[in-house]
């Protein structure tokens, strides 16, 4: 029997790198948008609690599905099974950002 797949989704906001697994992965309904559906956490009780799944818990609480710009994903992956979501500095990373056109000023 085939398993449900997993998806890990690595991207950047507010200048942190966001890591979080979700059960549903798609181009967005907007135009240059990834819809990330059903975001998965880890539903272990533990003595120990990690402080950045909590904080990513509480802000994606409520949420069913969101949209995040195609220019801030890193990368996406299927993975076979669901890791820790966290989320961590990104300033040390090395990553180039899709050189965006710039508006003409000449067009309105």
């Amino acid at each position: 029997m085939a398993k449900d797949p997993v998806f890990r989704v690595v991207f950047i906001n507010n200048g942190k790198s966001y890591e979080i697994y979700a059960a549903s992965v798609q181009q967005g309904a907007l135009y240059g948008f990834v819809e990330v559906e059903d975001i998965l956490f880890d539903n272990r009780s533990s003595l120990v609690v990690d402080p950045g799944e909590e904080k990513l818990k509480a802000e994606f609480d409520g949420v069913k599905k969101t949209n995040i710009p195609l220019h801030a994903i890193i990368r996406i992956d299927e993975v076979e099974k669901q890791g820790v979501a966290k989320i961590f500095d990104a300033s040390g990373d090395v990553v180039t950002p899709f050189p965006m056109p710039k508006p003409d000023k000449n067009k309105s």
